[in-house]
């Protein structure tokens, strides 16, 4: 989206954007726009958009012509509006700074506040307010943000000044200090600023206005930046915009006030306006945490009209919106200013009830609810699961704070970011325990199972991050005193270390000592509501992955229309199983395989019983047998040992056989249907069983509907032999039977090379399911239990976007998947085709797959909810894009 115009001006009942101009505005500054013109009471100012960031970061930090004069102008509309004069001595302006991309990242971008203060116009301020104090408060602030966002100063070396101050002056509140401490604290903040930085603190307004802009295009690029873009996926933005305020202050007083507050319950949905403020402070000490706020409701007995017209107002911009708001607001010498809306993020269970609510309050419909309101990850969250009560006791609990995100957590102690990226790599659960968070954090915070912090409210950064990822997160817990340096934290008598093991309860802000179990959680009839609506929006299947009766079972309780997927190699390792299965490995003909083979059959005949009854009605596809027969054997000598005399064989015969099935490569090995062109007798086995299940049952009144699935074909060849046999096989069980079943035969397209000769496979199979697991392996050259060593470098760096193991790479394996699709379709009208592999359950990858027009998806149990939340977004996003374009 390219313009002429690069500053947009809002305020005084107008603006030059909306809220549809996100992409070049990004949200904030579009709903500050937006806001203006339905004249809400907003600090008039101005935003820099998208295009300059993209520009600043391209071309060796320059802006494009014409900004410059643009900016100036935009100062002057300012000046006009408010009557002050920006680096005035006498009544200066002074401004915000603050970041704001199309898709909102809370803490991620840098903010400065009160720019414009220099050593002159601080006094101009105190004799404009009248009020010393509160001038030479925001004073510091400025020298405090400036340094640590503009120029790279760490805020804890200021916070260190501020907390010497404090000790040497016998405080313990930042709003103890006289007009005589903060010119102390100026000073010294001066010190630390040009120890630091090597330059005096800068005197001129539009130098610092300058400075701080930069900042926030740089920011953009900054690691946190681009850490929490990759954990959250965020992609295709031109930058961040820079919005450009007048101040308006929450600190010149006992009767100023800041706060943020949400239009619904952000953990519960409940309708009920939810939030924190401080009296006498600024909002970044209430979005950092830096100090406990107070409770919303408080407000209305301090400052009831100021309550009453915030409760009006966010009523007001819900009903706009139709959605759930998250509100920055100020109150200054008791008049209220809004100085930001976004939607606003919540739990799982939140947006499902806000999704129900607000259909049943009539503000928006059904599909409006499916599309918006609720995204996959939130169905995700509802299934994670609670601590046991039974095992909690009272002995236990080290400490209560602010129900922050719910959900379950329990792991080993960790300190800091990077012990937590570590341990995340290593596989082991960790918990991570801060003081407070800050944008620092992401990394850690993403790796972590649960977030706790000793300061900070329920909106604080450690709170709004945490709901958006689902993870459980206890704030503000006053009752753990942390310790960096020894790296620990106490309760009481109780010593916490690094490594030590606890657990936690998001949903009610409780910190218990040891590991706990888990429980699953009950979904209620939000839920079940939402998921009617849902069901009408679908048009395409969902199946599931399952190996077990229980798994369907399941499944289907969550809504799976068949198994996409039964791996029947999982059921050789049951008990009196296992050893069938190595006696047929280790005969040396075909004879005493078979013979094995006679023992195994009434195991599977009874496993695909199980699984075909559980999907009465519904399709399951079997997919034969897959891995290579060494991973039937056992590896270490002591229960090659064993092993070998259960078998009644020598232990040198069972290692004679073990080496001569190792391969250099066994996934590009003797697996999949190449086994059951050397062992034909495995694959009339599992057929046989398969057909005589299904008899079976449909003796017993059961409709069932299996389908058969060749893996790892790369020939039609291997096709045409493997599907001559199990018609063979089949054909003999309804003669023996005196019955036939219905049955389909098709083939798993896990091999570049099936995708390429489709069309030519579709002439025999009657159906594709696509083994993305394996054909991403297969594309890549990626072995998904090796790619760990490198992914995360691959990642960091920007070569992937995608973790591809994860998401479907649209680029190259989708392509396999649309020629696949498209060739297989040519030959054969009536193919059915879907995917089976684990990006059945990746809501991009499924959306990827409703446009390539596949038949269904089939993911884990648990996972089936969220896929079909996600078709279901699919298929109206694009009705939706069909009915632009038509129109």
């Amino acid at each position: 989206m390219k313009t002429s115009k690069y500053v947009f001006t809002f305020g005084g009942g107008h603006a030059d954007g909306d809220k549809s101009m996100k992409e070049l505005l990004g949200g904030k500054g579009a709903n500050l726009a937006e806001m203006s013109n339905i004249g809400l009471p907003i600090p008039p100012g101005f935003t820099i958009s998208t295009e300059v960031c993209k520009y600043y970061n391209e071309n060796e930090n320059r802006w494009p012509k014409g900004v410059e004069e643009e900016l100036r102008k935009s100062i002057f509309f300012l000046e006009d509006l408010m009557d002050l004069n920006f680096g005035d001595p006498q009544k200066p302006l002074l401004v915000s700074v603050r970041s704001g991309a199309a898709i909102s990242m809370p803490g991620m971008m840098d903010t400065v506040l009160d720019l414009g203060l220099n050593d002159q116009s601080v006094k101009g301020l105190a004799e404009m307010t009248e009020n010393p104090r509160f001038a030479f408060d925001c004073y510091r602030r400025f020298i405090d943000m400036f340094g640590d966002v503009v120029m790279g100063v760490s805020h804890d070396l200021f916070e260190q000044v501020l907390q010497q101050l404090k000790d040497q002056r016998g405080i313990k509140e930042d709003t103890d200090f006289t007009v005589e401490d903060l010119y102390e604290l100026i000073d010294r903040y001066k010190a630390v600023y040009r120890k630091e930085t090597g330059f005096m603190f800068p005197q001129d307004p539009w130098e610092q206005l300058h400075f701080a802009i930069n900042a926030v295009f740089g920011s953009w690029s900054s690691k946190r930046a681009r850490t929490y873009r990759k954990i959250n996926r965020i992609t295709g933005l031109l930058g961040t915009a820079v919005n450009v305020q007048a101040m308006v202050y929450g600190n010149m007083g006992t009767d100023c006030a800041t706060g943020v507050c949400f239009t619904r319950n952000p953990s519960t949905g409940e309708k009920e306006l939810f939030g924190e403020f401080l009296i006498n402070a600024q909002g970044e000490d209430v979005v950092a945490g830096i100090r406990t706020p107070r409770n919303i409701e408080e407000l209305k007995d301090l400052m009831p009209l100021s309550y009453d017209e915030l409760l009006r107002l966010t009523n007001q911009l819900e009903r706009h919106y139709q959605d759930v708001q998250d509100i920055e607001f100020t109150i200054q010498q008791g008049k209220l200013y809004i100085l930001q809306t976004r939607s606003g993020k919540r739990t799982g269970a939140a947006a499902v009830k806000v999704a129900v609510d607000l259909v049943s309050e009539g503000l928006i419909s059904h599909k409006e609810a499916v599309k918006k309101l609720v995204e996959p990850t939130h169905i995700d969250q509802l299934l994670h699961p609670q601590l046991s009560q039974s095992e909690i006791d009272k002995v236990d609990l080290i400490g209560h704070g602010l129900p922050a995100s719910p959900g379950a957590a329990v792991g080993q102690v960790v300190f800091n970011s990077e012990d937590a990226e570590l341990a995340h790599l290593e596989g082991k659960p960790v918990i991570l325990v801060r003081i407070e968070t800050s944008p620092e954090d992401v990394g850690g915070m993403a790796a972590a199972e649960g977030i706790i912090t000793s300061r900070g409210g329920m909106t604080s950064h450690a709170a709004v991050v945490a709901r958006g990822w689902g993870k459980p997160c206890v704030a503000g817990c006053e009752d753990i005193v942390i310790n960096y340096s020894s790296q620990s934290f106490t309760s009481g008598d109780l010593v916490v270390k690094k490594g030590d093991w606890i657990s936690m309860d998001g949903a009610k802000g409780l910190i218990i000592n040891g590991k706990k179990s888990v429980v699953n959680p009950v979904m209620d009839r939000n839920y079940y509501s939402f998921m009617d609506w849902v069901n009408e929006c679908i048009d395409m299947k969902v199946r599931t992955n399952a190996d077990t009766p229980e798994d369907a079972i399941q499944a289907r309780e969550f809504g799976a229309e068949g198994i996409g997927l039964c791996r029947t190699e999982h059921m050789f390792f049951g008990e009196g199983r296992i050893n069938a299965m190595r006696k047929m490995i280790i005969a040396d003909n075909e004879w005493d395989r078979k013979a094995a083979l006679e023992n195994l059959l009434p195991y599977q005949r009874a496993d695909f019983k199980g699984i075909l009854e559980a999907m009465e009605g519904l399709p399951v596809t079997i997919r034969l047998l897959d891995p290579p027969l060494h991973e039937f054997l056992p590896s270490e000598p002591e229960e090659i040992r064993m092993v070998a005399q259960e078998l009644g064989i020598s232990t040198q015969a069972l290692n004679q056989k073990i080496r001569s099935l190792k391969e250099y490569n066994p996934m590009l090995g003797h697996r999949g249907c190449r086994l059951g062109i050397t062992y034909p007798e495995i694959t009339e086995m599992q057929t046989r069983a398969i057909m005589e299940a299904a008899i079976e049952l449909k003796r017993e009144g059961f409709q069932v509907y299996p389908e058969l699935m060749i893996p790892l074909v790369g020939t039609s060849e291997e096709f045409i032999h493997q599907h001559e046999l199990i018609d063979h096989t089949a054909q003999e069980v309804f003669d023996e039977m005196k019955e036939t079943i219905e049955y389909k035969v098709g083939t798993m397209i896990e091999i570049p090379r099936a995708a390429l000769i489709a069309g030519k496979i579709a002439e025999e199979a009657e159906f594709f399911s696509f083994g993305t697991n394996d054909l991403t392996q297969l594309t890549y050259g990626y072995s998904r239990d090796d790619a760990g060593k490198f992914l995360e470098v691959y990642l960091k760096e920007g070569i992937l976007m995608d973790d591809p193991f994860q998401t479907l790479d649209r680029e190259g394996v989708g392509s396999l998947v649309a020629m696949a699709t498209e060739s297989g379709r040519k030959v054969n009208k009536k193919l059915k085709v879907g995917i089976c592999g684990e990006h059945g359950g990746d809501p991009s990858s499924v959306e990827f797959c409703y446009q390539q027009g596949l038949n269904y998806v089939s993911c884990s149990p648990y996972r089936v909810p969220v896929a079909r939340l996600a078709a279901a977004q699919a298929r109206l996003t694009t009705s939706e894009r069909i009915m632009e374009e038509i129109n």
